[in-house]
C-alpha cells in the first residue's frame, strides 16, 4: 500500500510543478494559505493540495473507491477519509459525480428503489 502511495504522491508533485509553472500565483486568498514542505509538496491546512492537472484527482478517487481495501464506499464515507489527507476546491463535489456514476455502485442501489409507474 505504501508503494502505491508514493506513486501517487509523485505524480502530485509533478503536477503541482506543472500549475505552478503554467500559472503565476494560485487563486487569491489561496496562496497565503499554501505552504510548502521539505519534500517540494504543497499544503493547504496540513492536507496536500491536489490541482486539477494531470488526472490525479481521478486517480486519487478510484484508488480510494475501487481497490481491494475498500469496498465502495458512499459518498459521505469516502469524502470524510480523503478530506482528512487531500484537499482541492469542490472536492465533495467531485467525488459525489464519481461515485453516482460507479456502475457498481448503481447496480446495487438498484434493488432498493421503487418501481416506476405500474407494473
Amino acid at each position: 500500500m505504501t508503494v502505491r502511495f508514493a506513486t501517487i504522491l509523485d505524480r502530485i508533485l509533478a503536477a503541482q510543478k506543472e500549475a505552478m509553472d503554467e500559472s503565476a500565483g494560485l487563486q487569491k486568498g489561496l496562496d497565503e494559505m499554501i505552504e510548502q514542505r521539505s519534500d517540494g509538496t504543497l499544503y493547504y491546512l496540513d492536507r496536500i493540495w491536489v490541482p486539477l492537472k494531470g488526472d490525479v484527482r481521478t486517480l486519487i478517487m478510484d484508488e480510494a473507491h475501487k481497490s481491494k481495501y475498500s469496498v465502495h464506499p458512499g459518498v459521505d464515507k469516502m469524502y470524510y477519509d480523503l478530506r482528512d489527507r487531500y484537499w482541492w476546491l469542490g472536492m465533495k463535489k467531485d467525488i459525489a459525480v464519481y461515485v453516482s456514476m460507479c456502475l457498481t455502485c448503481l447496480k446495487v442501489k438498484v434493488e432498493h428503489q421503487r418501481p416506476s409507474g405500474l407494473l
